[in-house]
Order: C-alpha cells, then sequence, then structure tokens
C-alpha cells in the first residue's frame, strides 16, 4: 500500500531534515508531553526481558532504544534505524552513553540484515511515513525470528466524536507551533496531513493479517489519539 504524500519526491526526507535540531522539543509541544507517558505505555507492553535484542525503526533520536535499555537495564546489543541520516546523527550526539546500541541509516521498506533476526521490531510514530506499508511490514516479518513481535505505535483514529472535535482543532494550531519553535510551519502541515490520511485501527490489523501476523491486536490510548498495534511472527 502506498502513500501518496509519503510518495512526493523527496518530501519525507526534506521535512525532517528540517525539523530534527528541534525534534524532540516539537513532540513536547505537539503532544503537550503526553507523547512521553504513550512511549512509556509501549515499552511496558512489549515487557522486554534479558535475553531479547531489539530493532527500532524510524527510530528518530533514539527515545524507544533508550527506554528498552533503562528498562532491562542491561548491555544487550540493540539495532536502532531511521532513514534521516540528520536524526541518526543527533540520536548517537544525544545518546553518546550508551556504547550498545548500532545506529543504521536505512528504509523500513528494505532493512539491511539476515532473516529471523530480531526478537522485537517496533516502529513508533514512523510507520505512516513509510513510502509503502506492505512492504515495510513484510521487511519487519522478516527480520522477526520465529516467535518474535511486531509492535507499532502510531497515530490513529478517535472513536469519540467530542474528543475528535477538539483534537481537530487543537491539530491545526500545530504548524503556528512549529513556526514559532522550529521556526517552520510547512513540515508540521505535512505531519498534520499524514495523520490525516493515514489507515485506521482495523485496517492497520488487515495489512499486518495480509503480511503473515498472527494474533493481531491492538489497544488505543487516549481514546484513539494513538493505537498500539501488536502480531507475532510464528
Amino acid at each position: 500500500m502506498q502513500q501518496y504524500l509519503q510518495n512526493k519526491k523527496g518530501l519525507v526526507q526534506s521535512v525532517f531534515d528540517r525539523v530534527f535540531d528541534k525534534y524532540d522539543l516539537m513532540n513536547d509541544f505537539m503532544s503537550i508531553g503526553v507523547h512521553r507517558i504513550w512511549k512509556k505505555n509501549f515499552i511496558n507492553m512489549m515487557n522486554p526481558s534479558l535475553k531479547n535484542n531489539l530493532i527500532d525503526v524510524g527510530c528518530g533520536t533514539g527515545d524507544i532504544g533508550k527506554m528498552f535499555l533503562d528498562k532491562t537495564r542491561i548491555n544487550l546489543k540493540i539495532t536502532c534505524v531511521d532513514p534521516n541520516k540528520s536524526m541518526i546523527i543527533k540520536g548517537k550526539e544525544r545518546l553518546k552513553k550508551y556504547k550498545n546500541i548500532d545506529w543504521i541509516v536505512s528504509a523500513a521498506e528494505k532493512l539491511p540484515f539476515q532473516n529471523n533476526t530480531f526478537d522485537y521490531y517496533t516502529i513508533s510514530f514512523g510507520l505512516r511515513n513509510t513510502m509503502n506499508i506492505n512492504k515495510s511490514l513484510s521487511e519487519a516479518y522478516r527480520v522477526l525470528k520465529p516467535g518474535g513481535r511486531f509492535l507499532c505505535l502510531e497515530f490513529s483514529k478517535i472513536q469519540n466524536s467530542n474528543l475528535d472535535f477538539i483534537y481537530k482543532n487543537y491539530s491545526k494550531l500545530i504548524p503556528l507551533i512549529g513556526n514559532v519553535v522550529v521556526g517552520e510551519k510547512e513540515p508540521y502541515e505535512y505531519l498534520i496531513k499524514s495523520i490525516e490520511n493515514f489507515v485506521n485501527q482495523e485496517e492497520l490489523i488487515s495489512l499486518m493479517k495480509d503480511n503473515s501476523f498472527k494474533k493481531c491486536s491492538y489497544r488505543n490510548l487516549s481514546g484513539g489519539i494513538v493505537a498500539i498495534h501488536s502480531g507475532w511472527k510464528y
């Protein structure tokens, strides 16, 4: 399933090249800090253990990898992947005390890893920025070990009409906030459009099943502003 906005030449790369230096700060402004709670729920749902290894795709500056390592408190090697080189550089600088993270520049649609490599595949607020959801899901399935788990944290569809009304009106302010905080509003206009155009909870479940994942489920957070999707490779 190709995504129209994401396939416009160089658009996503340009968006993140322009905001990478203030990416974490802007996430706090956009979500009023709630993204940290969402990510904590994400890690808790994963419940990583001492023997699990992780690939985090669309890693940004490494939030999920850091939380995974802090949760397990071990020196397990993990892999953080992002298509944007500037994000990777920022992540390396931000998490330089973590010596057990491999940082890889790569698109989600074609990962440079062998089959059956990882226990966990995570992607947070990144699946909607891929050029092709099916290819990304297929790659996630390929690199997971049998018994491995796919977990996706992503903006989704609100199922309460009153909350949806409030959220949509707040969303109109985000490009203006971006203009003040980052000095750019166009990247955040793209981000709002990418959220609006992304598949809903059940449609993503169907895509996961189409790409061989089993026991697929999702959990809404904040009334469906975001959802955590889970699937297993057998």
